[in-house]
């Protein structure tokens, strides 16, 4: 538990670590762009209010992100889409800690680009009970400065999943919102291989409210 918090700690004060070598204490709030490549994003941070965006559900309906996370405290996920294996791992990992995010009153949000029909086969496939968003457009993950250009085989099946052409996708991140909007956890990581912990989400979770 002390290496636990000791991590928590160390990612509280570095505020986010991209890459093996590269540390941003204070990159510039994000302008909406589109990075050339996942090492090269410039993400909102600890601090920093989370923008007012709109987002979409599994039913195609909109929803208001900054009215969901002003009723409780929240654990918002960016993954890359339902076709990527390391994604649905680490979504059946936080499937397996909600009811103890649940009990400190947390609820999870979970982003992707995939359009509403594809988030249901995701929830269906993974027995999935907590949120997850559309973001096919890529509005949201282009405002919180997770946003890159695809340029890879994953191109063809983006546009299956999304149902656009524009081939963005978000650096896979983990951040814990207060009531009040702000960022006061985040674990962003370019290599889309490597999730945060689930020890290490319900430590930060826990402390962000204590």
């Amino acid at each position: 538990m002390k290496q636990v918090l000791s991590y928590v700690l160390f990612q509280m004060i570095v505020i986010v670590v991209l890459g093996s070598t590269t540390v941003y204490a204070h990159p510039p709030q994000s302008d909406n762009r589109v990075a050339k490549s996942a090492e090269e994003i410039c993400p909102l941070l600890i601090g920093h209010s989370v923008p007012d965006v709109q987002l979409t559900t599994v039913k195609g309906k909109a929803f208001d992100l900054s009215a969901a996370l002003s009723q409780k405290h929240t654990l918002l996920i960016f993954y890359r889409g339902g076709w990527c294996p390391f994604c649905n791992l680490h979504l059946a990992e936080l499937q397996s800690i909600q009811d103890e995010l649940r009990n400190m009153g947390y609820q999870i949000l979970a982003v992707s680009m995939d359009r509403p029909d594809k988030l249901r086969e995701s929830l269906n496939e993974h027995e999935l009970t907590y949120t997850l968003l559309s973001d096919s457009a890529a509005v949201t993950t282009k405002a919180f400065g997770l946003a890159y250009e695809a340029t890879n085989s994953n191109t063809g099946t983006l546009e299956s999943f999304s149902g656009r052409k524009h081939h963005i996708l978000p650096v896979p991140a983990a951040f814990i919102i207060g009531t009040d909007g702000m960022i006061k956890f985040e674990y962003i990581n370019p290599n889309y291989k490597v999730r945060v912990k689930s020890e290490v989400i319900l430590a930060a979770a826990k402390a962000a409210i204590q």
